[in-house]
């Protein structure tokens, strides 16, 4: 905050305070009879000060307010005696929170995997590490979505074992589909995708597939395959099944060829800690069985 801005809130809050105490004190005049002038069925409304008991209800909350304030940061750039801060806050509270669970994620994390995927805790404390970290973007379900991987079939990009799981929840993913419609053209793009509808064993076009092959060798089969087998080890995916991230209808198919694709899967190594990567590893390889 600038320091003029800070000074604008810094005499703007004391003043609005000062304001409300002197306005109080000046309305604790002696009346006596006289009336605000409102009359309703015979009754006339006295103008009397406020009840003591009111008034010092006022004072404490204003003198609770100058405390506040001389304690906690709320007057522009005065950090205020407590050296009070959210990321403070927050640093302790996950430090307690760290020391209360710790434990208990250390014991599940020494588990081996067969041993977490037959214990009741390990499952659920996999599944909140999931609920709260993951289903975002994979879903409560882990099914995923649009660009999504569903975690539940039996298609894995990087492999289904313990150690690439835990590798990518680790270390993220970086996924990159070049595009390839300026190289290829428009017809170009239609024939490899009419190829690529039949490796997938749909309806497709024969006579265009037939042009695509060439095409295909010579743009996709570096990272597909040959037959579209994909590799799990690079990461290029499996695109001659049923199974696809980004739809595999005759016009998704075509865009991806045409505009490329870009995936980011975020590495939690800094979050999570090992303990916890581990355990939610053993939670995500069984979520398919």
């Amino acid at each position: 905050m600038s320091t003029a801005w800070s000074w604008f809130v810094i005499i703007g809050t004391i003043g609005s305070l000062v304001a409300a105490l002197a306005l109080l004190f000046s309305n604790r005049k002696i009346s006596g009879d006289e009336t605000t002038g409102h009359t309703h069925d015979g009754i006339q409304e006295l103008d009397n000060p406020l009840p003591m008991w009111w008034v010092y209800m006022f004072v404490i909350s204003i003198v609770f307010g100058f405390g506040y304030l001389t304690y906690y940061p709320g007057l522009g750039n005065i950090k205020g005696i407590g050296d009070w801060t959210s990321a403070k806050q927050l640093q302790a509270e996950e430090e307690r929170h760290d020391a209360r669970f710790d434990p208990i994620y250390a014991e599940l994390a020494a588990m081996t995997v067969e041993e977490m995927a037959n214990d009741r805790t390990a499952a659920q404390v996999g599944r909140r590490l999931f609920l709260n970290n993951c289903s975002t973007c994979h879903g409560v379900t882990a099914q995923g979505g649009f660009g999504f991987p569903n975690l539940t079939d039996s298609e894995w990009i990087y492999g289904k074992d313990f150690e690439a799981i835990q590798q990518t929840i680790r270390n993220g993913r970086v996924a990159v589909m070049p595009s390839w419609g300026a190289a290829l053209g428009d017809d170009g793009v239609n024939n490899v995708t009419e190829y690529v509808l039949q490796l997938s064993g749909q309806e497709h076009d024969a006579e265009a597939a037939a042009q695509g092959a060439a095409q295909y060798a010579m743009f996709c089969v570096a990272c597909h395959g040959a037959q579209g087998e994909g590799n799990q080890m690079l990461g290029y995916p499996n695109i001659n099944n049923n199974i696809w991230l980004y739809g595999g209808d005759r016009e998704q198919i075509a865009f991806t060829i045409r505009n490329g694709r870009n995936g980011n899967m975020p590495a939690h190594r800094d979050i999570l800690g090992d303990d916890k990567i581990k355990v939610l590893a053993g939670y995500v390889m069984n979520l398919g069985d």
